[in-house]
């Protein structure tokens, strides 16, 4: 299996492939530059690998929540991919994303409960609570939400680890919303294209591909933007 996944929901822009288990990662902190650094990003991983476009045979995107035209960058880059190549796609929650990487760094042992916040800022966060499913990987317990710090609650009774910029904002807010049981934060940690894979091989192995054009982006909140140019795909359509 040969997959491509792509992040740019938040200030973090980011490709991993991944060849039968062997991985290849760009990663870059990079606001406002997301459209310029994505299909290089994508070009630079392929090359490492001596494949072309015609050799993956899944993408999978960070699907949100996030920033808007963050996620409709990522969104637009992946399906005009897959739909030229008659690929399934693989939307992939961000919170999820920020779960599974915390797992992957070993902030997580002997913590089940993994409480993913990003900052969105007029005092709220997009949040979800999240739990090691049968396989391993991390799954929020409830749809993403967006809500003020102080609203959020978490279940339970067992220790918290907290990851995700909504904790550099509102610490003290989201500490009380888990009942002082945090034991660990990465206020700092960012999604990661990497943390995708297999969250996406996951989905995929359970039927949970999409076809290109049915995949979209979540927005957990509704609001005006403007929408970012999409990305010049014709540059990778010859590899």
């Amino acid at each position: 299996m040969k997959l491509l996944a792509l992040d740019t929901a938040t200030e973090a822009c980011s490709v991993a492939l991944s060849v039968d288990g062997e991985i290849i990662e760009r990663f870059e902190l990079a606001p406002r530059r997301h459209t310029e650094l994505i299909l290089p990003m994508a070009e630079s991983v392929l090359a490492e690998a001596g494949l072309g476009l015609r050799d993956i045979d899944l993408f999978a995107f960070g699907a949100g929540p996030g920033s808007f035209t963050g996620l409709r960058i990522a969104a637009g880059v992946v399906q005009g991919l897959a739909l030229g190549l008659d690929r399934p796609v693989v939307p992939v929650c961000t919170l999820e994303t920020l779960a599974e990487g915390a797992r992957r760094r070993g902030m997580l042992k002997g913590v089940d409960i993994v409480l993913a916040a990003i900052d969105a800022r007029m005092s709220e966060v997009y949040w979800a609570e999240c739990r090691p499913d049968a396989t391993g990987r991390m799954r929020k317990r409830a749809p993403a939400r967006v809500e003020a710090a102080a609203s959020v609650s978490v279940a339970g009774t067992g220790p918290v680890a907290g990851v995700g910029s909504g904790w550099a904002s509102y610490a003290d807010a989201l500490g009380h919303a888990s009942a002082g049981r945090v034991g660990v934060v990465d206020a700092d940690a960012l999604p990661r294209a990497v943390d995708m894979l297999e969250l996406a091989l996951s989905a995929w192995e359970q039927g949970q591909a999409l076809p290109a054009e049915a995949a979209q982006p979540v927005y957990v909140r509704n609001h005006v933007a403007d929408i970012p140019p999409t990305p010049d795909l014709s540059r990778l359509s010859g590899r």
